[in-house]
Order: structure tokens, then C-alpha cells, then sequence
């Protein structure tokens, strides 16, 4: 009985110690993509990407970043405290045609490897 109550105990401190200390970012988008849908180009191209942090620490989003240039991606300025939400705001200029565009995010996040997150739009622009 002495053994079993020793093993449980350190297996309760072993899982204890494995857990992810620090800035969690967690996205309300599926999959952490948008869709915008078949829009008109006469409409707003701007879409933004709710998260909240639930980890306990400030999350510090560095940078945001689009490898293309008909989508601009802007990000909060300061910190985001634990159980604090923030928005990431991508722009895309309309464009007729398909939207595939992959966001960058680079951030002190744990729960992603080295803090960068994915972010993806999709959807297609029609003309009037």
C-alpha cells in the first residue's frame, strides 16, 4: 500500500511539472482559418482573427506577417494578459478571384512550436 500511495504521488507531480507554463494563444476560427465565402469586390476585405489567452502569462504577439502582397494582417501593440482576448485584423484588397493566403503569427506562445501560429483565409471574390 505504501508503494501504490508513493507511485501516485510522484505521478502527480511528474504531471504537474509537464505542464505548458506561460502564454497560451487559443483562436475562435476553426482550424484557425476564415472563410470568407463568395464576397463582392466592392466589399470590406477586413476580417479579424479573435483569440484569447489562456495561459498565465502576458502573451506577446512580435509579428504578423502575409508572403503576399494583396493582404495586409495588423496586430495589438501591447500585451495580452491571461484570459484576455485580442484581435489580429488581415485586409485583402478584394481582388476578383480565389483567396488562399497563409498569416503568419509569431508570438511567446508555448502551446505552438517556437510561438508561430498558422493563420489562413479563404473564399472567393466575385465582380458585381
Amino acid at each position: 500500500m505504501k508503494k501504490t500511495i508513493t507511485l501516485l504521488t510522484l505521478i502527480l507531480f511528474s504531471s504537474i511539472g509537464l505542464a505548458q507554463n506561460g502564454p497560451q494563444i487559443n483562436f475562435e476560427a476553426i482550424d484557425n482559418t476564415i472563410d470568407y465565402g463568395k464576397v463582392k469586390n466592392t466589399e470590406n476585405g477586413n476580417r479579424d482573427f479573435i483569440f484569447t489567452n489562456t495561459g498565465n502569462a502576458p502573451l506577446l504577439i512580435t509579428n504578423v506577417s502575409s508572403t503576399s502582397g494583396c493582404t495586409f494582417p495588423s496586430k495589438p501593440n501591447e500585451a495580452i494578459m491571461p484570459g484576455k482576448t485580442g484581435k489580429i485584423t488581415v485586409k485583402y484588397n478584394m481582388a476578383p478571384g480565389p483567396i488562399r493566403k497563409t498569416i503568419t503569427v509569431e508570438s511567446n506562445a508555448v502551446n505552438y512550436e517556437e510561438g508561430r501560429i498558422a493563420l489562413k483565409i479563404k473564399g472567393e471574390v466575385i465582380t458585381n
